[in-house]
């Protein structure tokens, strides 16, 4: 029997529920149907019949040595047909805007390019580009989230530094759409930060990994209201440890988050007093299942206390 997984209708407008991905396997029995033969690409109109939005990360991974890989014009075109039409999908810009630096590891062939600069960082020809592809989405097209790595002093030297060249950045960057903006640098969150994020209209993006403080700190110590939305994606800790324990099946809970869950509930309770937006996207590497960690999420929103909720 699949998961009830709608808004709370207290929160309808307010609140969007989505995943990173959707093409597991292992979901079935919990939002796609136990029995049956279904190809991966088919699982998103099953999808789409229980949330009413998906972050899209598989064009992130786009800088390589070999040249830029931009969406495949067929698949978002795909992907638009495959949802209603109040249908949302929040998506991630290509690392090649966001990299400053190839990866220090390369493969034999492109040794070269280990640890070099990225021509393409911040290149605004290039989100130009990226945006043309995902034209098919039109209106279902949400934020366009910017997610920078972990930038240490030789990447870029000071918080300042980084406002002053991202803001050159998206000042002639095209209008009409929603941008938000993931760091993951601690030092970087600051007054001037959040300053700059709502001078621009740009919607903060809390994040739940390991290396960052907890979202609910964050959200204590600075409430952040950039934008008219903000984004709350729920990754968790080491992907390794994780994957070990579950073996990638992704159908039950193996690492309870409870504290963070609440803080996402906290988080959705005080921006809807405001009207501000908030999407929430879930990773299976959280909890261990997405869809399960969403109907947890969704009891704590309603008040129920999280030693009540069920794994």
């Amino acid at each position: 029997m699949a998961l009830r997984l709608g808004v709370p209708k207290k929160y309808r407008g307010l609140l969007r529920l989505g995943t990173t991905s959707w093409k597991y396997d292992t979901w079935k029995g919990l939002i796609y149907e136990p029995l049956g033969a279904y190809r991966p690409d088919d699982y998103l109109a099953d999808y789409a019949k229980h949330l009413d939005s998906v972050e899209v990360d598989q064009w992130f991974y786009s800088l390589f040595p070999g040249g830029l890989r931009l969406p495949d014009p067929a698949a978002v075109e795909f992907y638009a047909k495959s949802v209603p039409y109040d249908f949302v999908f929040t998506v991630k810009a290509p690392n090649s805007l966001t990299l400053t630096h190839y990866y220090s590891k390369q493969t034999r062939r492109y040794a070269d390019f280990a640890g070099k600069p990225n021509p393409s960082f911040l290149d605004r020809d290039l989100l130009r580009r990226f945006l043309d592809a995902l034209s098919p989405l039109g209106s279902k097209l949400g934020p366009v989230m910017f997610q920078f790595e972990y930038l240490n002093k030789q990447k870029m030297p000071s918080v300042e530094a980084f406002i002053e060249r991202f803001g050159e950045f998206i000042d002639r960057a095209p209008k009409g759409y929603r941008y938000a903006l993931e760091v993951r640098n601690k030092n970087f969150y600051t007054p001037a930060f959040f300053d700059f994020l709502k001078g621009r209209g740009l919607g903060f993006v809390y994040v739940e990994v390991f290396y960052m403080p907890p979202i609910g700190e964050v959200f204590e110590k600075f409430k952040p209201e950039t934008a008219s939305f903000q984004v709350i994606r729920l990754h968790g800790g080491d992907r390794v440890d994780i994957e070990s324990q579950t073996g990638e099946v992704w159908d039950k809970i193996v690492a309870p988050k409870p504290t963070g869950l609440k803080a996402a509930a906290a988080i959705v309770r005080a921006n809807a007093k405001k009207k501000i937006l908030t999407y929430l996207n879930l990773s299976n590497h959280y909890e261990g299942s997405a869809p399960l960690s969403l109907r947890r999420f969704l009891d704590v929103l309603a008040g129920k206390k999280i030693d009540e909720v069920p794994f």
